[in-house]
Parts: structure tokens; C-alpha cells; sequence
């Protein structure tokens, strides 16, 4: 027996065939074959250092995903059910079905020991590394469970949050993760909001209770943050921790502590048991849409043949030829504003850097007309580091928020208001990369030795000059004047021979620095326009399929229009009765679309 959700998507894709819409039937079909696999993905998502791998870990009681104050997520690591331990790199090159998407295309089998060294050394050289695959038995994966642990949204690696967010497009639930070492932080409730409105069934974690003397006040004002911010998610506190302790121990009462027992019970009751409840609200939504494109001709069509004079059909046939030109104009006018506003965008960023790290330039410089690199040069380096990161960080968040902003106002030019409009991800996936680290100078030692010599050789003058002038006075060329006058010339030539290895040494920090922040700016700028280029080429494409299907539709409604204006009476009552009844049909699926829903899609604006 199958499911009403899949009863009622396959009466939608016959909808969309029988009325000529092969476009909206061939997207129901593929939404279809991806709610029918019996894996259940549960996206483990946040911000660096949270603990999601460790999570993960815990909830398997197994080390799948590498920790460590090192260690950091590269790829989604993919945790699923397997009879014996096994565990696979899988690469990928060709583009699919989102712009982060790439078709597998290799599976590589490593030893499950080895998976933390192989995802680093592959990530860092190949480019291609879709993800890491980790089989296990146990009985939580037993029912098609699986857990994906991800890179840290908001790192300095832009690629990660990019490929986190497009994972997140193919997920049945999420795990969010946040320590209890401090309450949320608006990136994190803005990061809530936006998980939300893509999979509705989340689940906020709160770890490291354990190491949070005052956890239980963090649970306390985080619910009331939750609240205000409208975010109806569970809150759970646990202990990764003291999880794997009492596995080790098989101590219950210390699991129980943790809080897993109850996190595991609801990852079963609100992911597992509510499976069918996720494909519901899924397929709602996109039926939905599908089905209100079927009724816009068609009401085209009832609206036209409502008088029976041939005079207002022909109107409305004009009408349907002007929205159509419309949209023409509108068309090459999106593609206008979208071309100016990514150059503008691009030139901006590029100003924006230019500045930064010119402002990091020139602290360099009055840093080091006093500062000894040979004192402090690690210091320096960890602040230029910091300084440069921070620069990239800001710079490259500008350019995700202005490409918001351009997507917000192309989708102005268009003449109709949809909530499919904006794209779901325009972010692309690994475009920026770090920088080599800086080179440290040659910095010149100035040791004994080397004092002691210099100031033999600077003595030597005094001694000679002075000696040479006492000697006239009858006195020998070796005297206490003499030797007083090479200890004063020794000392001042050791002085000045420090004072210039100083300045060469102060030289040569400023030029490593510089090479290194110009370094810097030519790759993050290079990088920061192959963004830009690859989110202009990703709107570009979106909006030129929303404009395609926008035009078939009115399209649709023209040839309807037409059809009403040439026929005669006799022919434009048949037509009617037949347009009532497609009209009522679809109005009678859509119907069965809100039930599904549980009356939550938005009114079709038409009765049966």
C-alpha cells in the first residue's frame, strides 16, 4: 500500500503531462525518486570547535570523526549502518543538480584508522573530495539512519559553510550543536532561522556540560532565546565526554548524566517515527507550486470565455501578449542589473581588501621602526596571521551579504511575486584556499664573537691615532691615553655595527611582511573574483529558468486565449465545461495538497 504523499505527487506529475507541462512533471519525478530512498540524513551542523564530531562519536560510541584542538572537518563524514567496519573516500569532479553538488565519480576504500589522515591528505592535494563514508554496525543506524558530521559553518574557509548549506538542501532533520561554555550568539540563531526554513525538524544540542559549571542557567537563557527568536526546536544538554566514559565503564547512571538517553530517544520518536511526516511537508510544497502553475492558463483560459462576445476574448488574448512582452523587457532588463551590480560588487571587494591590508602595511611598518624581529618575530607573525584572517573573514562575509542583495533586487525585475523567486544556495564550494605561510627573513646574529672583533678593529684606530700624538709629547706608542682612546673607539664601533644589523634586520621583517600580505591579496582577491563570477554564473542560471518557465506559462495562457477567440459558440461551451472540470480537478488535488499539509499551504485563490 502506498504512502498519500506518493499517491498524491504521482496525480500531480499525470497533472503536469496532461497539460502539456513536461518540465514541471520531469522535477516532480526526480523530487519523487529521492523521497523514496529509505535513508534518513541527519545534518550535524555548527560552528567551529562544538563539538560535532565528538557528538557523533558519542551517539555511535565509536571514534568515526577525527577530534582534537587540531583537528578540523574538511568534508561531510557520512556515519551509516554497515555489518562490518568499513570506511571509503569518495571523490567527484563533474557539476549535478546544485552548484555545490558533484557527481560522484570514485570510491576509494581506506582503513577506518587511517580515514582522518587520508581526508587531509587528499582534501589538501586533489580538490575533488566530495566526502568520507564510514559503515559500523550498530542498532541506531540499523533503520536507515545517517549521520553526517560537517565542517564548521563560519570558518575561515568560506567553502565549508557552502558545502555545509547545500547538504543541508538534501536532509531530513538536523542536529544543531552548540557548547555550553556560552549562551547562543546571534550567528548561531541566525543560522537556526535559516535551517529552518529548509528542514523543519531540528534539534539544538547543547555539549560540554561537563567542563560548564553553570550549563543549566546556559540551558535556561538559551530556551528564552529560542522563544524570541520564534525557533520551535528542542534543546538537549549532553556530555560527549562522560557518554564515552560510561560506555567504557558501563556505568548507567554516569549515561544517564550525559543526557545521550534522551537525545537518542528523541533522534528515534522526532526522526525516525516522523519520517513520513518529513516527505509530507516536502512533497506539499512542491506540488503546491507545481499545481498553481496548471491553473494559471487554465483560469486564463475561463476568465477569457466568460463573455460571449469575441471582443473580450480578444482582450484578454492582448492581455496574455503584453504580460508576455513584459516579461521580455523585464528579462533583458534582470540581466542588465545583474551584470552591473556583480562589476560593482567585484570592484568594491577588491577596494574593500586594497584597503585592509594596506592598513596592515602600515602597522607593520611603525612596528618594526622600533621593534627587534629578532626579539619578538613569533609574536609578530601570530598577529599578522590573526590580522590577515580577520581581514579575509570580513571581506569575504561583505561579499556573500552584497550577493544576497543583488539576488533580492534581480528578483525585483520580474513582473510577478513567487516564493521561489531567490535561489536556495548561490555559494560556491571550495573557491578560496589559504595562503603559504610566511617566510621568516634572515635574521643576523651579533654574538660575542663578533663584538669582540669588531671592536679589535675599531680600537685599532684609536690606539694608533692617539699613540702616535702622545708619542710626540715623548711618550711611548702604548700608553694609558692611547689604549683609553682604542676602548672608546671599540666601544662606539660596536655600538654602530648593532645599530645597523638592527635596521637590516628591522628591513628585512618589513619586506617578508609585505611580500607576504601582498601574497595574500593576490590570492584572496583572485579567489574572492572567482566567487563572484561563480554566484553571477549560478543567478544567472536560476533566474533565466524561472524567466523560461514564467514565459511557457503565459505562453500557455496565449494559446488558450487564441483558442477561445477562434472558436465558435458550440465549440467555446464545450471548451468551457472542459476547462470547469481541469479547473476543478486541479482545484480537488490541490485540496488533497492542504491535507497533506495539514492546511498549512497557502490558498490556491480559487474555489472548486
Amino acid at each position: 500500500m502506498s504512502a498519500p504523499w506518493l499517491d498524491v505527487l504521482d496525480d500531480t506529475i499525470r497533472a503536469c503531462a496532461a497539460h502539456n507541462r513536461p518540465d514541471l512533471a520531469e522535477r516532480l519525478r526526480e523530487k519523487r525518486a529521492r523521497q523514496l530512498d529509505p535513508k534518513l540524513r541527519v545534518l550535524v551542523i555548527g560552528e567551529p570547535k562544538q563539538g560535532k564530531s565528538q557528538l557523533v562519536n558519542a551517539m555511535v560510541n565509536a571514534p568515526v570523526c577525527p577530534v582534537g584542538d587540531d583537528v578540523t572537518t574538511a568534508v561531510p563524514t557520512f556515519v551509516q549502518h554497515a555489518e562490518t567496519p568499513s570506511a571509503a573516500l569518495v571523490r567527484g569532479a563533474s557539476i549535478a543538480n546544485t552548484p555545490t553538488e558533484r557527481i560522484p565519480t570514485e570510491r576509494i576504500p581506506v582503513p577506518i584508522d587511517q580515514l582522518a589522515d587520508q581526508v587531509s591528505a587528499n582534501h589538501g592535494h586533489g580538490g575533488d573530495l566530495v566526502r568520507a563514508e564510514v559503515g559500523i554496525p550498530r542498532a541506531l543506524l540499523d533503520s536507515g539512519l545517517v549521520l553526517i558530521d560537517t565542517p564548521g559553518v563560519g570558518d575561515l574557509r568560506p567553502a565549508h559553510t557552502a558545502s555545509t548549506f547545500a547538504a543541508l538542501l538534501q536532509a531530513d532533520a538536523v542536529l544543531m550543536v552548540s557548547d555550553a561554555t556560552a549562551e547562543l550568539t546571534g550567528s548561531e540563531l541566525e543560522l537556526l532561522k535559516q535551517v529552518m526554513t529548509s528542514c523543519p525538524n531540528v534539534i539544538v544540542v547543547l555539549t560540554k556540560i561537563d567542563i560548564a559549571a553553570q550549563w543549566r542557567r546556559v540551558v535556561e537563557r538559551n530556551r528564552a532565546h529560542l522563544a524570541r527568536a520564534g525557533v520551535t526546536a528542542k534543546l538537549i544538554p549532553v556530555s560527549a565526554a562522560l557518554r564515552l566514559r560510561a560506555a567504557k565503564t558501563g556505568d548507567k547512571a554516569l549515561n544517564a548524566e550525559s543526557g545521550f538517553p534522551e537525545l537518542l530517544a528523541c533522534v528515534r520518536q522526532d526522526i525516525v517515527a516522523a519520517a513520513d511526516q518529513l516527505a509530507r511537508r516536502t512533497i506539499a510544497v512542491t506540488a503546491a507550486s507545481a499545481i498553481k502553475q496548471l491553473v494559471a492558463p487554465v483560469r486564463e483560459e475561463l476568465s477569457a470565455r466568460a463573455t460571449q462576445g469575441a471582443g473580450a476574448t480578444v482582450a484578454a488574448l492582448n492581455e496574455a501578449q503584453r504580460r508576455i512582452d513584459e516579461l521580455r523587457r523585464r528579462s533583458a532588463r534582470w540581466q542588465t542589473v545583474l551584470a552591473d551590480e556583480m562589476a560593482d560588487l567585484v570592484s568594491d571587494i577588491e577596494y574593500d581588501l586594497r584597503d585592509r591590508t594596506r592598513r596592515i602595511l602600515r602597522e607593520i611598518d611603525r612596528t618594526f621602526e622600533t621593534a627587534d624581529p629578532a626579539l619578538g618575530w613569533d609574536k609578530f607573525e601570530a598577529w599578522l596571521e590573526d590580522n590577515l584572517t580577520e581581514a579575509a573573514t570580513t571581506n569575504f562575509a561583505w561579499l556573500l551579504e552584497r550577493s544576497e542583495w543583488v539576488a533580492e533586487k534581480v528578483a525585483k525585475s520580474f513582473p510577478v511575486a513567487r516564493d521561489d523567486l531567490l535561489p536556495e544556495s548561490i555559494f560556491p564550494d571550495d573557491v578560496l584556499d589559504r595562503v603559504a605561510p610566511m617566510d621568516k627573513p634572515v635574521i643576523e646574529t651579533f654574538n660575542l664573537m663578533q663584538k669582540a672583533f669588531t671592536g679589535l678593529k675599531g680600537s685599532y684606530g684609536g690606539v694608533l691615532m692617539f699613540g702616535l700624538a702622545t708619542s710626540l709629547a715623548g711618550m711611548p706608542l702604548i700608553n694609558a691615553i692611547s689604549l683609553g682612546a682604542g676602548a672608546l673607539f671599540g666601544g662606539k664601533s660596536i655600538i654602530d655595527e648593532s645599530d645597523q644589523r638592527l635596521r637590516r634586520r628591522q628591513a628585512a621583517a618589513k619586506a617578508a611582511a609585505a611580500r607576504h600580505v601582498d601574497d595574500f591579496f593576490i590570492k584572496f582577491s583572485k579567489d574572492c573574483r572567482d566567487a563572484a563570477r561563480h554566484i553571477q554564473r549560478s543567478l544567472r542560471s536560476h533566474f533565466a529558468t524561472l524567466a523560461e518557465e514564467m514565459q511557457e506559462t503565459l505562453l500557455e495562457s496565449a494559446r488558450s486565449a487564441r483558442r477561445a477567440v477562434q472558436d465558435d459558440n458550440t465549440e467555446r461551451e464545450r471548451r468551457n465545461r472542459e476547462a470547469k472540470r481541469e479547473l476543478d480537478q486541479l482545484v480537488a488535488l490541490y485540496q488533497r495538497v492542504q491535507a497533506l499539509a495539514g492546511g498549512q499551504a497557502p490558498p490556491l485563490g480559487i474555489s472548486a
